[in-house]
């Protein structure tokens, strides 16, 4: 038996918001396939769902040393940096993932707020611009370019942004609007 059974209920328990019973799935996978660097990456983003932010660096760790060409574990790894204050990390991993899938407008919003967290606003704004070039339903992106925007000063394309953020479902942006944009 080599693991497959196992993974894949694993991903059917994350589509369920199951993330203790994926874990055990993953765990399960990998005790019969070491070497399936895609149970490590989704056991890591499992780890990440419940807190484990070290377990889950290494787990994607482990699945970018089985493939060094895997855009996603980078993507994920440097999410996890970030949440444990690496935003330094998190940046070089956001640069492999788009040097890797330039088309992962996911990474680019996620190097975006990086960016905008060490200060590089105009950085920022051209990550979440790309970011919605690839996605233009991205709320999320509006939403953090609105932020990079107002910290540049520009008060009109912030709230603009926030504006287009809370019309495609960031409910967040509102608060912002309430609070800026009067």
């Amino acid at each position: 038996m080599d693991g497959t059974a196992y993974y894949h209920r694993g991903i059917t328990k994350v589509e369920l918001g199951d993330y203790e019973g994926a874990l055990l799935d993953f765990n399960k996978a990998i005790e019969l396939n070491s070497e399936d660097s895609f149970a490590y990456n989704n056991r890591g983003f499992v780890k990440g769902k419940l807190g484990d932010y070290e377990g889950a660096v290494l787990d994607f760790n482990k699945a970018i040393e089985l493939d060094l060409e895997d855009s996603f574990a980078y993507n994920n790894r440097g999410f996890v940096k970030d949440k444990l204050g690496d935003n330094r990390g998190a940046l070089l991993d956001y640069n492999k993932a788009i040097e890797l899938n330039p088309e992962d407008g996911t990474a680019y919003y996620n190097r975006g707020n990086v960016k905008g967290k060490l200060g590089d606003n105009r950085g920022a704004i051209l990550d979440f611009n790309k970011a919605i070039e690839l996605n233009p339903e991205d709320g999320t992106a509006y939403y953090g370019r609105g932020i990079s925007k107002h910290n540049m000063g520009d008060k009109d394309g912030a709230c603009l942004d926030w504006s287009k953020a809370g019309e495609l479902g960031f409910m967040d942006a509102y608060d912002f609007i309430k609070e800026y944009c009067k």
